[in-house]
């Protein structure tokens, strides 16, 4: 008697295919519909809720991705899952990690870490590499940037560490909100203590999903700040270097 394996489904906003920013080589990168927080500077909005998605099963996500396999296998890539948040949905990641795993592809996870606890040990298995995103290392700016809570997301890091999973930082450098040069350095020494760490990346706050919030109706709260110079950004990347992390 054979059995039929239950299609998991869950709701996308859409995918796209690119190179060195979204982990190694070449990706196929789904975005995932749904996020628990609200980032001042988000530059996806349109992905804020999951009603906003369309409905998909995972069979249907890994013949997308399936079209693009020699394409992104031959440029040194694999899958990432972003959104939004994928650990809002996160059996339905969770099947799509695994499926590719299966396929022998490359999987990385772009995630703020705050919805961490909801990522399974198999989860974690499954994936290469977790883009980890940490907003801020001040308490009270982190709440008043995203709307949420730091501590998940160090206790998150804490445990990929622990579980040996590879970690990129990426660190969004908003001025007047994420360069102060003292909270730089605390989380610059926090991340210096996480063995699994890779490398910090210093992502310049840019305005390049300001016609997303009008087209939603939304006001853009950072529509009025300035964006970092390369001085500061290079400033910043030398205070996590000088914490003996590779920062770019």
């Amino acid at each position: 008697m054979s059995t039929v394996r239950a299609v998991t489904t869950g709701r996308i906003h859409s995918w796209d295919l690119s190179t060195g920013v979204d982990g190694p080589g070449t990706r196929f990168v789904l975005f995932v519909s749904g996020c628990p927080l609200r980032c001042l500077y988000c530059a996806n909005p349109d992905t804020w809720h999951m009603r906003d998605g369309r409905e998909a099963t995972v069979d249907e996500v890994m013949a997308e991705i399936e079209k693009y396999r020699a394409f992104i296998t031959i440029a040194g890539g694999g899958v990432t899952l972003t959104g939004g948040e994928p650990l809002l949905q996160s059996a339905f990641s969770s099947e799509i990690l695994r499926r590719c795993k299966e396929a022998g592809l490359h999987t990385a996870l772009d995630t703020s870490g705050f919805l961490g606890a909801r990522a399974t040990d198999e989860l974690l298995a499954d994936t290469d590499l977790v883009l980890l995103d940490i907003k801020s290392f001040d308490l009270t700016t982190y709440r008043h940037l995203t709307g949420g809570a730091l501590a998940p997301t160090l206790n998150f890091a804490t445990r990929l560490d622990r579980l040996g999973v590879r970690m990129w930082i990426r660190y969004v450098l908003v001025p007047g909100w994420t360069d102060d040069a003292e909270s730089v350095d605390g989380l610059a020494d926090f991340v210096a203590g996480l063995g699994s760490v890779d490398r910090v990346d210093i992502l310049p706050f840019h305005k390049l999903g300001a016609a997303k919030y009008e087209a939603l109706g939304v006001p853009f709260p950072l529509r009025d700040s300035p964006v970092p110079t390369p001085e500061l950004v290079e400033r910043v990347r030398q205070q996590f270097r000088a914490h003996g992390l590779s920062a770019y």
